[in-house]
């Protein structure tokens, strides 16, 4: 029974990527085979197999249907290893394919649908970590996820890929979230026994492609410039920086989320005795109950009038802390 991990890479700068993160697997997980896909020459010998890009609707999907093992683990190559898989494949002696939930599931960037509108508890996955077994029920799904996504006309994969799953009676497992560790900040929440952290998936590990000078390779670089951004971005909704003594933790959730609901709205400022806040919480806990009113309403109703403040501004924040393909 073999077992692997692939990679793919299209261009030098995400092979450099890919060779950083299968430095980490090998460092972790040092008799596991690794395979890539690239159109890049001379990758380095880390690799077991170089394999190039089948043609098709993205290098990535295009991909996945040709793996030379019978249970696959793909990795993006933002990712690090940092902890031994363990009987991560086990999982594959009960199902046939295995991915995490997507996180901002409150935003409609993870909302979005093309042919079905799903509950919101059950979101878009995260394929950037995908476990899957070779067999005819998957070979079929990977196909039609090509299919799907070529007439969909959408730039991110995982809004088909739910689809997919919406509709399918493939057997799968949602992995819990130390397999595909997106928000690295939940470190500092975690207790002593709660997890084992395995792998990290983070854009961090490639903002240097995207206009920022510094390159974080580790996690503790990582997690610091996530730290600053998790305070930036809660900086950026008026009146959720903080918890008022006394306040329902929680309630800032809901207000953060009738501000993105609003893109042509205004958001609500805490008041000094916090009623403008607490009617915001109040005005999208209705909607979840009762879906009577579209979120746009949702953000106009939450916000009073004498506290109105251009929901652009904290837009604008949460775009530059953190880029659209979370």
């Amino acid at each position: 029974m073999s077992k692997g991990v692939v990679y793919v890479a299209a261009g030098e700068a995400y092979l450099d990527l890919a060779e950083q993160s299968v430095r980490s697997l090998k460092a972790e997980n040092p008799d596991i085979e690794v395979d890539i896909f690239t159109d890049m020459p001379n990758p380095s010998r880390v690799f077991d197999r170089v394999h190039p890009i089948p043609p098709g609707v993205t290098p990535k999907l295009a991909s996945l249907p040709h793996s030379r093992f019978e249970r696959t683990l793909y990795l993006d190559c933002d990712t690090l290893i940092i902890a031994p898989f363990g009987d991560l494949f086990d999982l594959l002696d009960r199902f046939e394919l295995a991915v995490s939930h997507d996180v901002r599931r409150t935003s409609a960037l993870i909302r979005e649908g093309c042919d079905h509108a799903t509950p919101y508890a059950f979101p878009q996955m995260n394929c950037g970590v995908l476990l899957y077994r070779r067999s005819a029920a998957t070979q079929q799904f990977l196909a039609d996820w090509q299919t799907r996504y070529a007439r969909a006309g959408r730039k991110r994969d995982q809004v088909t890929f739910r689809d997919l799953l919406w509709e399918s009676d493939l057997r799968f497992y949602v992995l819990p979230p130390e397999f595909n560790l997106r928000r690295v900040t939940v470190l500092d929440a975690w207790e002593p026994l709660d997890a084992r952290p395995t792998i990290v998936h983070s854009h961090r590990l490639l903002q240097h492609l995207r206009g920022n000078p510094e390159r974080l390779n580790d996690l503790a670089g990582i997690l610091a410039a996530e730290r600053v951004a998790l305070a930036e971005e809660w900086q950026a909704v008026p009146g959720c920086a903080t918890v008022a003594p006394g306040e329902n933790p929680a309630l800032r959730f809901h207000v953060a989320e009738a501000a993105a609901a609003g893109q042509a709205g205004v958001v609500p400022l805490r008041p000094a005795d916090s009623t403008g806040f607490e009617i915001a919480a109040e005005a999208v806990r209705d909607f979840i109950r009762n879906g009577i009113a579209r979120p746009s309403d949702v953000a106009a109703a939450a916000a009073p009038a004498a506290h109105p403040v251009p929901l652009a501004r904290a837009a604008a924040t949460r775009a530059a802390a953190r880029p659209t393909d979370d």
